[in-house]
């Protein structure tokens, strides 16, 4: 068995490129030794910010001979008058078989000519060459690039090109390169060129020669390991950014993490204003001590191993120094800047398009957090407080350091409402007004920041829907569909009880013309963006729930559609419904009792609504006949006003037992009793009894979506 290995040199890719890069040639690898029938031991492939890297391992030296049979034309077309026509004739020529070795062929289509073939048996040292330049060009980038007159596109140019089958070289041309046995090593600590000998050899003169630490996550763990050496010899630990040091392990080829200092005078600016200037500019990690305050460090990782560290080393003292000196001097000016007026310039800021300007929303936000505290009527949301942290809640966008640091706003809106004697509530509901910032971003800790985070992109929600500015496709621009899988997290979260339609519609009256306000002019009626609106979270909250996974990692669309089938204006109450009926829906008898329960929402459908029929609840005793109907009329009785106190209290699973206690006199039911009896007064009757049934199935869930 054979091993090979690609090599790819290219000019420095950005981080973000790199980690993907790997992967996908594992795939594409995979795939194509696969579709080829080249037999192999496992392929792996590496990345760095300069060479792509493909290994396989245990290759055959050829194709898996296989037979296959190829299906031809029809039999009454192939032949006539029992020879070949110029169709089968033609067939055979193509497949490269003698008419011999021809067969008919049953399909459920008819009778087919057809011929078994040979396939494989090719070269693997033939076949590497397209199977290479297939896999290159597959590989995704967020940008490709493309130079000279050359007709490929790829992330960066490329620059050397390395194939070897054992000791051969493996002949490929791409983007006017030859490949060969040559490769390259770091740019400063092992340069090269190098030549390898055979493809085992190449990684030993990777490490030894070039000095390359090929894998990502051993550049990770060594970053990681070595800082925190470094950190625990100043008595501190590094403030690891996982994303950061994701990138930072992309961004070398050999890592070497070293410690630098900074003034103790700039520990008087936030923590989040040092980090965010480490990590945002240099690229480093604050190190903070015992007590979690930063102590007067930071660590940062090197690509080389510099002859005069210290030398080094002040070179990235001074440039973070620099820019901590303009962070100490914004935020000095921030501090002695009145609220009032950040207020003021709001109103000079457009916010987007027709919808006024930034100070026209933070006015629409005062009232909406004051109306959705009120809703709530929860002590620790006073209504002043919530009114107040919609007003300033975007404040900080006119300060220094928020224009310095746009990752800051909210953050800093926090720390400054403090610092200027607003109450902590208005101050925490301001620090937290963007959150959740994605799918695996928590939503706000605090009921204060939960509630501004709402108005916050409710009303962006209400503005852009008006002005019929609706995503479509893969187009989000305002990020419409983080906003409403926010606000249902947060309401779920939190547990908040809040009606969906409500929220959209006092955000909407937000925009109405007022006192020192002209409103706005919509392109939708708001009764006709409203329904757009709830449509909209309807798609969402079903992309969210239809995700969820067992514990096998099996989702079940069938799940969520039966719970969003009965409503999801409450959103609180929906996430609820869902869980219990995930766990109802892992029971061995679910199934069945979704068939009965179904037949009677069905019969309901057809005889009630559809059939123009009008039914109730009310079930006339004295003309009950037989005895399964008269028990589960008395058991539909009896366990109404458990039903009623199972959910006040929303225990929803013991809702769910309910119906599973209901179940038994319903199956009897349907055994024995004539729904669609003769006599229309019994017929009404019996109606009436499914129809309490399954007036409570539906607030539940709907379960004819439960296809089983």
């Amino acid at each position: 068995m054979s091993e090979f290995i690609l090599e790819i040199g290219t000019e420095e890719m950005p981080a973000r490129f790199v980690p993907r890069l790997g992967e996908e040639l594992v795939e594409l690898f995979e795939r194509l030794l696969s579709e080829a029938r080249i037999d192999h031991g496992g392929v792996r492939a590496f990345a760095t910010p300069r060479r792509l890297v493909a290994h396989v391992s245990g290759l055959g030296p050829a194709q898996r001979l296989e037979e296959e049979i190829v299906s031809g034309p029809p039999v009454r077309i192939a032949y006539a008058d029992g020879k070949l026509t110029k169709a089968g004739e033609g067939f055979a020529k193509t497949q490269g078989v003698a008419e011999a070795d021809l067969f008919v062929q049953q399909t459920p289509k008819g009778e087919y000519l057809a011929a078994r073939k040979k396939v494989g048996g090719g070269r693997t040292q033939d076949i590497l060459p397209g199977l290479c330049l297939t896999a290159l060009k597959g590989l995704n980038f967020p940008k490709r690039m493309k130079w000279g007159s050359l007709d490929f596109l790829f992330g960066r140019p490329l620059r050397w090109v390395l194939a070897l089958l054992d000791s051969d070289v493996v002949p490929l041309e791409i983007a006017g390169l030859t490949s060969g046995r040559v490769t390259h090593g770091h740019r400063v600590l092992g340069p090269g060129p190098f030549a390898v000998d055979s493809a085992a050899d190449y990684f030993d003169t990777i490490r030894d020669k070039c000095n390359v630490v090929l894998d990502a996550r051993e550049r990770l763990d060594l970053v990681r390991a070595e800082g925190d050496r470094i950190a625990a010899g100043v008595g501190g630990s590094v403030v690891w950014d996982e994303g950061l040091l994701l990138e930072v392990a992309n961004l070398v080829e050999f890592p070497r993490p070293i410690l630098g200092e900074f003034a103790r005078l700039y520990l008087e600016l936030p923590a989040q204003v040092l980090l965010t200037s480490m990590q945002s500019h240099q690229k480093s990690f604050g190190i903070k001590g015992a007590d979690g305050n930063l102590l007067p460090y930071f660590l940062t990782t090197l690509n080389i191993e510099p002859l005069d560290m210290a030398l080094v080393k002040k070179g990235w003292e001074r440039v973070l120094k620099a820019r901590l000196e303009d962070a100490r001097f914004f935020w000095e000016a921030d501090l002695a800047t009145d609220l009032d007026e950040w207020l003021a310039r709001l109103d000079h800021v457009v916010f987007l398009g027709p919808l006024g300007s930034m100070g026209d929303k933070s006015r629409r936000l005062e009232k909406l957090c004051a109306r959705l505290a009120q809703a709530i009527g929860a002590p620790e949301a006073p209504v002043a407080d919530m009114a107040r942290a919609g007003r300033l809640a975007k404040a900080d966008l006119m300060s220094a350091l928020v224009y310095e640091f746009d990752s800051l706003q909210g953050v800093m809106g926090g720390i400054y409402a403090r610092k200027k004697g607003e109450s902590e509530l208005a101050a925490q509901a301001i620090a937290e007004q963007y959150l959740p910032a994605g799918p695996d971003s928590p939503v706000p800790a605090t009921l204060t920041g939960a509630l501004l985070a709402i108005a916050d992109k409710a009303d962006t929600m209400a503005g852009c829907f008006g002005l019929g500015m609706i995503p479509t496709g893969a187009a989000d621009p305002y990020a419409l569909r983080r906003a409403a899988l926010g606000i249902s997290r947060i309401i779920m979260e939190h547990g908040l009880r809040l009606p969906l339609d409500e929220v959209l519609r006092w955000a909407q009256e937000g925009y109405e013309k007022s006192e020192g306000y002209e409103g706005v002019k919509w392109k939708l009626e708001p009764a006709d963006a409203q329904a757009k609106m709830l449509d909209f979270f309807g798609q969402r909250l079903r992309a969210l729930f239809a995700s969820v996974t067992d514990t096998n990692g099996r989702a079940d669309s069938r799940v969520a559609d039966a719970a969003l089938g009965a409503g999801f204006n409450d959103i609180r109450t929906l996430k609820m419904r869902f869980d219990a009926l995930t766990t109802f829906s892992r029971q061995p008898d679910f199934e069945q009792a979704v068939l009965t329960f179904k037949r009677a929402s069905n019969i309901i459908r057809k005889q009630g609504s559809e059939a123009g029929v009008a039914l109730s609840a009310n079930v006339d005793v004295a003309r009950l006949e037989m005895d399964q109907e008269r028990v589960l009329a008395e058991s539909l009785r009896e366990s109404a006003a458990r039903f009623e106190e199972l959910w006040a209290a929303d225990d929803f699973a013991g809702l769910f037992a309910v119906l599973g206690e209901l179940r038994p006199a319903v199956d009897a039911f349907f055994d024995n009793v004539m729904v669609m009896a003769e006599d229309a007064d019994l017929r009404q009757n019996r109606l009436n009894i499914l129809y309490t049934l399954v007036e409570r199935l539906g607030r539940l869930a709907d379960f004819s979506a439960l296809q089983v």
